[in-house]
């Protein structure tokens, strides 16, 4: 396939260990598996974008080289929830014996935290049956969802958000790579819009590199349909000086005009208030009534009225402790 069709986060997908950045220890502890040949079963949890999959892909070339893809496999349990699954795909995976001069295959189960109770009831089993003949790689953004009996068979890795230095030097590795320029301010947005998501922030830059090779801020943010953090504290700056109409005319742009999705304003806005110095208690108001506008969002609340009254209450609650 010509590489130039091909989505920057598989083009530029680390095909080693040594290559995934902002997970070091991470790393290191896994080369130690690879230098001494052996592997427990493994979850791997944390946000997504943070380079899970891409660290069980590298995992399993580094174990078994070329022939890497006789031995690995990769499910989807989003895409199949359900014990069958665990009963037919897995398990006649998990039986047969490795190809070649391998000692062991790998299956890698992603989104694992989709599974129903009763599916990863029947893969704790399969685990404890095949453990001579096949590695369980379990990756899932909350831990919390896998029973406990099969956390207590894995060797658990939390992949934290990706730090800004990290996403920093990947773009500016591709960058090179595709001779674009990243002005400074476009950086800034990228890592703003990705918040340690690296898919975030190639998808980010690939976007704005359709439109021009020198990268911009303002060709970045109307990539990704994403408020800019000046917009954002314009929005608090009205409502919190009791100027509703003002903040009305800010929040309609934001959301017809630019298209912007309700919840992704509520998400900037959550991240303004965290960093913006006020009152305490303002703070704390401010914040529930975020929580409550996502709470009934996610209900199905009509979404026009509700970011209203979420402009209606900062100001309420603006005025209430001034």
């Amino acid at each position: 396939m010509d590489e130039s069709h091909t989505i920057w986060i598989e083009k530029y997908r680390p095909a080693k260990l040594a290559d995934i950045v902002g997970q070091d220890e991470i790393v290191e502890r896994l080369q130690s598996y690879v230098k001494a040949g052996s592997l427990p079963h493994l979850l791997f949890t944390g946000p997504a974008g943070v380079g899970k999959t891409t660290a069980a892909v590298a995992l399993a070339k580094e174990f078994f080289g070329e022939a890497w893809h006789m031995n690995f496999r990769e499910l989807n349990a989003s895409d199949e929830r359900g014990i069958d699954v665990v009963r037919n795909q897995i398990k006649q995976f998990a039986r047969t014996s490795p190809l070649g001069e391998a000692s062991f295959k790998i299956l890698f189960l992603d989104e694992a935290d989709a599974l129903t109770p009763d599916a990863q009831a029947a893969l704790r089993r399969t685990m404890e049956s095949y453990a001579q003949t096949c590695r369980f790689i379990l990756s899932c953004n909350y831990s919390s969802k896998i029973i406990d009996p099969i956390q207590s068979r894995c060797a658990i890795y939390r992949f934290r958000p990706l730090e800004r230095t990290a996403i920093a030097e990947e773009i500016h590795r591709i960058a090179r790579s595709e001779n674009l320029t990243v002005t400074d301010d476009a950086l800034e947005a990228i890592t703003y819009i990705a918040q340690g998501d690296m898919r975030k922030a190639i998808n980010a830059l690939q976007g704005a590199a359709i439109l021009s090779p020198e990268i911009t801020k303002a060709g970045v943010y109307a990539i990704t349909a994403t408020a800019k953090p000046e917009e954002i504290n314009e929005l608090l700056d009205l409502s919190l000086s009791g100027d509703f109409e003002g903040a009305e005319q800010v929040l309609a742009q934001l959301l017809r005009e630019r298209g912007i999705a309700p919840n992704e304003l509520i998400n900037q806005c959550y991240r303004a208030i965290i960093k913006r110095p006020m009152d305490e208690r303002l703070r704390v108001a401010l914040v529930d009534q975020l929580g409550t506008t996502d709470f009934r969002l996610s209900e199905g609340a009509n979404s026009d009225i509700q970011m209203d009254a979420l402009i209606a209450q900062f100001v309420i609650n603006a005025r209430r402790f001034s």
